[in-house]
C-alpha cells in the first residue's frame, strides 16, 4: 500500500444503498425538501448548484468545506448571500450529526470519517447525481471512461442539435446535472459527463443511453485497486433495462467485461470487425471512415475525412459519439455534419502556435498515464515531452516503454517530478524545472524545426494549480512569451 489515503475495498459504497436508507432518501427527494436540514460538503461549482437547489425547495442548507477561508471567501460570500450557512476549516462531526441528508461533492470521499460516522446513524449521504435523479424526468444519454468524457458528451450534444433536438449538455463537464434540474429541465435529451466519484454514490441513475469508453488505471488514491475502480465505473449500467441502449469499446478488455452482464441493447465499437458483426450495432473503424451497422446490415458510411482531432483514439471517440446520437435519435447527416463542424476542446491536444518549426501543444487534461499514451502515438516527428503534477498512486513504471523511440527529452515539473524523473532517465534525457516558464523554454532550447513541444502530464494539476485548464493556459502562456521573444529577436 502506497499511501496513507488508500482505502480498503470495503470501505467503498458500491453496494445499494439499504432499504432503511432508501426510505429516508424518498421521503426527503419526493418533493419534500421543505423544512429539512440538508448539509452540503464541497464548495465548489457543483456544492453550489446542490444549495441553491435545496435551498429553493425550502430546506435549510450548511454548505461545508475543509478549505481555505480566503480562497472559498467569494463562494461563501454568495452561499451567504442566498440565506445558506457555511463552515470553513476541518469538518465537525456535529456539523453532520443532525442533517436530514448530506449531499457530496464529487471531488469528497463519502468515506470520509465524520461522514461515515452520520451514515452508521441513519444519516442518508449521497452524491449530486444521485440527488437529481430523483427529480429528473428528461431522458439522459451518460457518457463515462477514464479518457474521453468531455469530447464524447459535447460530440452527442452537437449531433443531436444538429438533428433539431433541444439538448442540455452537462453533469461532470462543468454545469451540474442538478441545476438543470432547478432551472425547469427545458430540454428534450439531456446528455450527461458522469465521473467514477459521482457513480459511487448513484443508486437510482438511470441512463436511457449509457456510453463506457475505456478503463484505465486512474485515481489509485481514491481506489484501494484498479478492479474497485472498474466497479465503480460499472455502475453507469446497473439500472438499465432491455428497452435501454449502452455503447461499449469492444477493444477495451475492462469493457467488454461489463457489456456481459447489461441487460441493455448492446452497441460496440473498436475491436475486429467479426465480433462487431455479431453485436446489435456498431461502428467499426478506419483511418478515413466509420461503418455503422445496425442489426448485421451495413446501414451508412461515414467519412472521417473532414475531422479533425488527431489520433486513433479520437476515432473511438467519434465512433461513440455516432453510435451514442443515433440510439438517442440523431440521423446521419446531422451527425456527419457535426463531425466536421467539431474542432475539439481546450487543453486535450490542442495545437498552440509554432515558432521557429517547432509546434507546441497543449494536452493538459492527459492527466493519467493511458492519455499520454494516446497523445504521443499521433505524433511521427521526435516529441519533447512536458509532464508532472500531483500523481494518484498509479503505476507511473510503463512511461518508460511509451516514451523510448517516441520522447527525445522529457521535462519533469511539480510533486511527481523526481518520481517521473526516476522512471524516464534510463531510456530518454530528463530535465527538471521549477515552473511551467522554465519548462517551456528548456523544452525550446532542444528542439528542431519539424519537432513538436508536448504538455501530457499524466498527473492532477493540484499541486501548483486549481485545475488543469489553469495548467493548460499558464503553458499557452509561455508559449506566446517564446512567440514575442522570437519574433522580437
Amino acid at each position: 500500500m502506497k499511501s496513507a489515503r488508500r482505502l480498503h475495498a470495503a470501505d467503498l459504497t458500491t453496494q445499494p444503498i439499504n432499504e432503511s436508507t432508501n426510505q429516508r432518501i424518498n421521503e426527503l427527494t419526493n418533493m419534500q425538501l421543505e423544512g429539512k436540514h440538508i448539509v452540503v460538503v464541497g464548495l465548489g461549482v457543483t456544492g453550489r448548484a446542490v444549495a441553491r437547489f435545496a435551498k429553493s425547495r425550502g430546506a435549510s442548507v450548511c454548505v461545508a468545506d475543509s478549505g481555505d477561508a480566503g480562497a472559498l471567501a467569494e463562494a461563501a460570500a454568495e452561499m451567504t448571500a442566498l440565506g445558506v450557512k457555511t463552515q470553513i476549516g476541518p469538518h465537525r462531526t456535529e456539523i453532520f450529526a443532525g442533517a436530514d441528508l448530506i449531499v457530496v461533492s464529487p471531488g469528497v470521499s463519502e468515506n470520509l470519517a465524520p461522514l461515515r460516522t452520520a451514515a452508521a446513524s441513519g444519516v442518508p449521504v449521497i452524491g449530486e447525481i444521485e440527488l437529481a435523479c430523483r427529480f429528473m424526468t428528461t431522458p439522459m444519454v451518460a457518457v463515462s471512461g477514464t479518457n474521453g468524457k468531455t469530447t464524447v458528451t459535447s460530440l452527442v450534444g452537437e449531433m443531436l442539435r444538429h438533428s433539431g433536438r433541444s439538448v442540455f449538455v452537462g453533469g461532470n463537464i462543468g454545469d451540474p446535472l442538478i441545476g438543470y434540474i432547478q432551472r425547469g429541465q427545458d430540454a428534450e435529451i439531456a446528455v450527461v459527463e458522469v465521473s467514477s466519484f459521482q457513480l459511487d454514490t448513484a443508486d437510482r441513475f438511470h441512463p436511457k443511453v449509457a456510453v463506457m469508453l475505456n478503463v484505465a488505471e486512474d485515481h489509485l488514491d481514491r481506489y484501494p485497486d484498479s478492479a474497485a475502480y472498474a466497479a465503480s465505473k460499472a455502475r453507469l449500467f446497473r439500472n438499465q433495462e432491455p428497452a435501454d441502449t449502452a455503447v461499449f469499446n469492444a477493444s477495451d478488455p475492462v469493457v467488454r467485461a461489463m457489456a456481459e452482464s447489461c441487460a441493455a441493447r448492446r452497441l460496440f465499437f473498436g475491436g475486429q470487425e467479426a465480433l462487431l458483426k455479431e453485436a446489435a450495432g456498431s461502428a467499426l473503424m478506419t483511418d478515413e471512415t466509420l461503418v455503422v451497422r445496425m442489426g448485421g446490415a451495413v446501414a451508412e458510411e461515414i467519412s472521417l475525412a473532414g475531422f479533425r482531432l488527431r489520433g486513433r483514439h479520437n476515432r473511438e471517440n467519434a465512433a461513440a459519439a455516432v453510435l451514442a446520437a443515433l440510439a438517442a435519435g440523431a440521423d446521419f447527416d446531422a451527425v456527419r455534419t457535426a463531425l466536421d463542424a467539431f474542432a475539439g476542446l481546450p487543453h486535450r491536444l490542442q495545437w498552440v502556435g509554432t515558432v521557429k518549426g517547432v509546434d507546441f501543444y497543449d494536452d493538459s487534461k492527459a492527466t493519467n498515464v493511458d492519455a499520454v499514451k494516446r497523445a504521443l502515438e499521433t505524433f511521427s516527428s521526435p516529441v519533447v515531452l512536458l509532464l508532472g503534477g500531483r500523481d494518484k498512486d498509479t503505476d507511473l513504471s510503463s512511461l518508460a516503454g511509451i516514451a523510448a523511440g517516441r520522447v527525445k527529452r522529457a521535462v519533469v515539473m511539480g510533486e511527481a517530478a523526481a518520481r517521473l524523473a526516476s522512471v524516464l532517465s534510463p531510456v530518454v534525457p530528463v530535465t527538471e524545472a521549477a515552473s511551467m516558464a522554465e519548462a517551456v523554454n528548456a523544452a525550446f532550447a532542444d528542439s528542431r524545426p519539424g519537432e513538436a513541444v508536448l504538455l501530457s502530464p499524466a498527473c492532477a494539476s493540484f499541486d501548483w494549480y486549481e485545475n488543469y485548464a489553469r495548467r493548460g493556459e499558464d503553458f499557452c502562456r509561455a508559449v506566446e512569451a517564446i512567440e514575442r521573444r522570437e519574433s522580437n529577436g
